[in-house]
């Protein structure tokens, strides 16, 4: 197995002290993603000394408004500066800010040629400000059926073609594949067309955005596939436990190794 693997510390041991929830993953020997830096005391995560694999990349704004690309580029340009608090290699990003239950604050049912143009402008700025900072923004696929309604460029297939037009290291793919099988599907092909800008692949069964093994979605033959394809980044679980969560990593890792 080249990847490594890690878990989101906002979905799991949900009971427990966020500090504590990182200290679980970490002594599980899985990396840590966190969302939402400014709700927390990135200094107390630093000294848990867990590997912070993904964070978010950016406090609000958007790609597609005047005032929305100020402000999207300047809290990334803040992230960058935290992450490297807890050394995070990598920062996600959306085609809109994200209110606190997800829904995209500035809905877009469809985009003009002109708009995608500009969000191509947007992404190519913030790339040279991943090269500036030293850091990785990746642009995340999410659902718009079930979970994000509204949210400009959300599907993979949009995910890809904006990334694979720029083609800067700084700028890569959050390929969430709990997203894309309501969204798109063929799960193997997606990976196969993505890998050369995947910087990290997240996953949750369907339905419900729980561990491997609890929905629809063959992880086992994902796993086979990354390994078949020389998969070198990292595998993070972005579900919910659907019973206790050291079951659910002990689901998340069966089927990745």
């Amino acid at each position: 197995m080249s990847y490594s693997l890690a878990a989101s510390a906002e979905m799991l041991f949900t009971d427990l002290p966020f500090v504590e929830r990182v200290l679980a993953i970490h002594e599980r020997g899985l990396g840590v993603e966190i969302w939402d830096w400014t709700q927390k005391d990135l200094h107390e995560l630093a000294e848990t000394g867990a590997t912070f694999q993904s964070m978010t990349g950016y406090i609000e704004g958007d790609l597609l408004e005047e005032d929305g690309i100020a402000r999207f580029l300047e809290t990334a340009r803040q992230s960058a500066e935290a992450s490297k608090v807890i050394d995070c290699a990598r920062l996600n990003v959306h085609g809109t800010g994200l209110d606190s239950n997800g829904q995209a604050i500035r809905k877009r049912e469809t985009v003009t040629a002109a708009e995608r143009s500009t969000a191509r402008d947007t992404l190519a700025r913030l790339a040279d400000l991943g090269a500036a900072t030293e850091t990785t923004f990746m642009l995340e696929s999410l659902n718009l059926l079930v979970d994000h309604p509204g949210t400009p460029f959300g599907r993979a297939e949009d995910t890809i073609e904006l990334v694979s037009s720029i083609d800067n290291p700084h700028l890569q793919l959050n390929l969430d594949l709990y997203h894309a099988q309501i969204g798109e599907g063929n799960l193997v092909e997606l990976v196969r067309q993505a890998l050369p800008w995947i910087g990290e692949i997240q996953v949750a069964d369907v339905p419900g955005r729980c561990e491997p093994g609890t929905g629809e979605i063959n992880y086992s033959r994902i796993a086979r596939e990354l390994v078949a394809l020389k998969f070198e980044s990292v595998v993070g679980l972005e579900g919910w436990a659907s019973g206790d969560s050291p079951a659910a990593l002990d689901a998340f890792v069966e089927a990745f190794r």
